[in-house]
């Protein structure tokens, strides 16, 4: 074998930069996504999702290489890393954790800093949203997203500014406290 193409690999590629959605819902009821909704905001640069979990490898005397079983998960962190070239008001406040007053001068809306995190930081969620080559999307929502990049603003002549956000998956204290609420939905190949 020269290559691991197979007859279905066209099937699985995941191609473009994807949409990033704030409290992305499935309507029961419609049974559809409510992605136009929930729209964030354009992207440069793509995004950048990584679910890593934690391992310890369990030493044990008189063994010198790693023994099948002994790798234990301890933890775990999801993390979504988005560029967005699209600035609002709503994109600066979260990065900042700032407090918005409206109409705080003619024609500007306000946002100040505050000392503390509140409920409202934590959006229900963060999603992504690709599209595989057959043109069906696989979404990765993290629940309980806390945007914990700050607000970096480098700009250049004749280029667009663009914002780098992370969100980070938390799970909630009446949640499982071993486990991240994240969820991937990957299309399911009919036949």
């Amino acid at each position: 074998m020269q290559s691991g193409v197979t007859q279905t690999t066209a099937e699985n590629l995941v191609f473009g930069a994807g949409t990033i959605h704030r409290n992305l819902q499935y309507d029961d009821e419609t049974q559809s996504w409510n992605f136009r909704d929930s729209l964030v905001g354009a992207t440069s640069g793509g995004s950048t999702l990584t679910i890593t979990p934690e391992l310890i490898d369990v030493e044990v005397d008189g063994t010198g290489v790693k023994v099948q079983g002994l790798t234990m998960k301890t933890g775990e962190t999801a993390t979504l890393e988005t560029n967005f070239v699209e600035i609002t008001r709503d994109i600066l406040s979260t990065l900042v954790f700032g407090e918005v007053t409206q109409n705080a001068l003619a024609g500007y809306d306000l946002i100040e800093s505050r000392a503390d995190i509140k409920s409202g930081d934590y959006w229900e969620n963060v999603a992504f949203v690709g599209k595989s080559s057959t043109g069906k999307d696989i979404i990765v929502i993290l629940e309980n997203a806390l945007c914990t990049s700050g607000l970096s603003l480098g700009s250049q002549n004749k280029k667009e500014t663009v914002v780098k956000a992370t969100f980070e998956c938390t799970q909630k204290a009446s949640g499982d406290m071993n486990t991240l609420p994240y969820k991937i939905y990957y299309p399911r190949k009919e036949g």
